[in-house]
């Protein structure tokens, strides 16, 4: 197995990070230092980074339904719930594939691939996360035009979403919500920045993994059909950016 891909199995990172801390001298295999990225591991090797030692386990993947009131970081300097703090023990090895604010719910892949998890996050990678929006009151076409044109929801940052109206009442609309992007906040800035408020904001898929079938605090096993299916989308969008 390369070296890049082995660190990667660890969950610590990708294989391009991988790869950046193989240039930088970092990495160790058996005491020596290895800066060749093709280099071969074999079974019995002891790799090293930073003088840790690395451990490539078997590739897991799981869907995960977080619940409001909890963050998606495995530790918080202010004291706030994670959601580790509900997650059995077993799963505590496992690292969140991007992530959803304190009053955010829904679906969040957890992993030890840091390749998977790095090509489903990285700005470059188009990758679609669905939501269910419900906001205080109704839009105006020129706003709802806003939402596909794009907003400037901080300097330099034009934030965008595909959208649809699934239930509209004198109080509040109902949206399910299409990002393409991984801007912190994203949904919530855009419709402040048009005057509404989020009422709540569900994630209900990302990429072809739904959180159908699972409930609040519940996680499972992801099908391995689907983590296929899931590498062959990724396939299509790399071939479509470069061709």
């Amino acid at each position: 197995m390369r070296i890049n891909k082995y660190i990667a199995q660890s969950g610590l990172c990708s294989r391009r990070k991988a790869d950046e801390y193989i240039e930088q001298g970092r990495v160790k295999v058996n005491g020596k230092i290895i800066t060749m990225l093709g280099f071969e591991i074999r079974t019995k090797d002891k790799v090293t980074l930073d003088d840790k030692l690395i451990h490539s386990d078997k590739l897991e993947y799981y869907k995960f339904y977080k619940p409001t009131g909890y963050i998606t970081t495995k530790s918080d300097e202010k004291g706030r719930k994670t959601i580790y703090d509900i997650l059995p023990e077993q799963y505590h090895r496992l690292n969140p594939v991007g992530r959803l604010d304190k009053d955010s719910s829904g679906l969040i892949i957890l992993t030890n691939d840091g390749n998977l998890a790095y090509e489903l996050t990285h700005p470059s990678i188009k990758v679609s996360k669905t939501y269910l929006v419900r906001v205080d009151g109704k839009l105006t076409d020129e706003k709802l035009k806003k939402l596909s044109e794009g907003i400037e929801i901080e300097k330099g940052k034009i934030a965008y979403c595909d959208w649809t109206i699934l239930e509209e009442n004198k109080s509040d609309t109902l949206f399910e919500i299409i990002l393409y992007q991984g801007l912190n906040r994203q949904i919530r800035k855009m419709f402040e920045f048009l005057g509404h408020n989020v009422i709540n904001l569900k994630r209900i898929r990302h990429a072809n993994i739904e959180l159908l079938g699972l409930k609040k605090g519940e996680i499972k096993p992801i099908k391995p059909r689907q983590i296929k299916e899931l590498k062959s989308y990724l396939e299509k969008i790399r071939n479509s950016e470069n061709a």
